[in-house]
């Protein structure tokens, strides 16, 4: 639906930021347009390239992502007046008596001979008018394609997350995590993998170490894939499962897989209340984004890893040809984590719930065997 540009200001913003519903200022300087849809293409190295945005009624813009863009807005009374004022989406004069506009029409950057006002800081959030040529004679030209959208809102949006009745289906350890760990070893004093993991931890659990994180994880998956002891698996791993993501991303990856892995193991035991809660806290950092733009990118590059997930083939294989019948475990083991991850997320756009269920069965027995 196309909406005549009415108003003689402009509102600016990076054209990245465009979302479904804003409203655009069509090439022609004279039309606006809302916002159906938008699609940001990369280039080769993975950095957003061109902004496709969909337009209600059919049609499609290409604006450059970086450029400066621009919709119609209501007129602030701190600039020149009409009589001073030219057409729709037109900007600010040169000395020479001509216009520049934002930009070109496939989205360019705008030349870099433009001059804009400044604006106080107190006046941030007002439209800007539109200023005429220094002789007071206002200029209509044909704009390019431009287009802002309205400011973030002044609050940021709340991060998704479980609630406090969810993180209540997660029993508290019976303990100190030491202790913990101790019981677990104790219940199996025959497994050499349980006992070598054990004996490191008794000593003291940093949570802030990674490679006491790591040990925990290891400990949970020795105990639910190697001795089918779903519940001391669950203890153990619950210990991780309650840490927030801190923005390292080494530290994370234990506490993703423990949190993948605690998923799985509840609906296999029919906990699936609980198991949805796992899986909420291992999407959590995917929504703490707060930019749109940027969530969105990232959004983009999340599905790609998990479309294209890496489940070792080649070394895998290479170990079988080599009949190196650990490393081959080693590397089951590996590729049995990143389908435990995938299965928290829901699977892919490649590889469905039901075809995770059935390859993460074939692991388990692959590697128990």
């Amino acid at each position: 639906m196309n909406h005549p540009a009415a108003a003689k200001t402009y509102r600016e913003q990076q054209a990245g930021s465009l979302r479904a519903g804003d409203h655009l200022l069509l090439p022609d300087g004279e039309r606006s347009a809302e916002i159906h849809s938008v699609e940001v293409e990369t280039d080769d190295f993975g950095s957003p390239a061109i902004v496709l945005a969909t337009l209600t009624g059919g049609g499609t813009l290409r604006i450059a992502a970086g450029s400066t863009v621009r919709i119609p807005g209501p007129a602030a009374d701190d600039f020149p007046s009409p009589d001073h004022a030219v057409g729709p989406a037109a900007a600010v004069g040169d000395g020479d008596g001509t216009a520049n506009g934002a930009g070109t029409a496939d989205g360019a950057a705008p030349p870099s001979d433009i001059q804009v006002p400044d604006i106080p800081e107190s006046d941030a959030g007002t439209p800007l008018s539109v200023v005429g040529n220094p002789d007071g004679a206002g200029q209509k030209r044909t704009a390019p394609a431009a287009v802002v959208v309205p400011p973030l809102p002044s609050t940021t949006p709340v991060v998704i997350g479980p609630s406090a009745e969810d993180l209540a289906l997660i029993p508290e350890p019976s303990g100190t995590p030491e202790s913990v760990v101790e019981a677990v070893a104790e219940a199996h004093p025959d497994s050499v993998g349980v006992q070598l993991l054990a004996d490191k931890l008794v000593k003291g659990i940093n949570t802030k170490s990674g490679s006491c994180l790591k040990d925990l994880s290891d400990l949970a998956h020795e105990l639910f894939i190697m001795l089918k002891d779903a519940e001391a698996s669950l203890k153990v791993a619950d210990l991780l499962n309650v840490l927030p993501f801190d923005g390292n991303p080494g530290r994370w990856g234990s506490v993703e897989a423990s949190l993948a892995l605690s998923s799985y193991v509840c609906r296999q035991t029919g906990h699936t209340d609980r198991a949805a809660v796992y899986e909420k806290l291992l999407r959590a950092p995917d929504n703490q984004e707060t930019d749109p733009f940027k969530a969105r990118m990232q959004a983009r590059v999340r599905q790609r890893s998990l479309n294209e997930p890496n489940l070792y083939d080649k070394e895998i294989f290479r170990s079988i040809d080599n009949s190196n019948h650990e490393a081959e475990r080693e590397w089951r083991l590996l590729r049995l984590e990143s389908l435990l991850f995938l299965r928290a997320h829901g699977g892919s756009q490649t590889i469905s719930p039901s075809e995770l269920e059935r390859r993460i069965a074939n692991e388990l027995e692959s590697v128990r065997g």
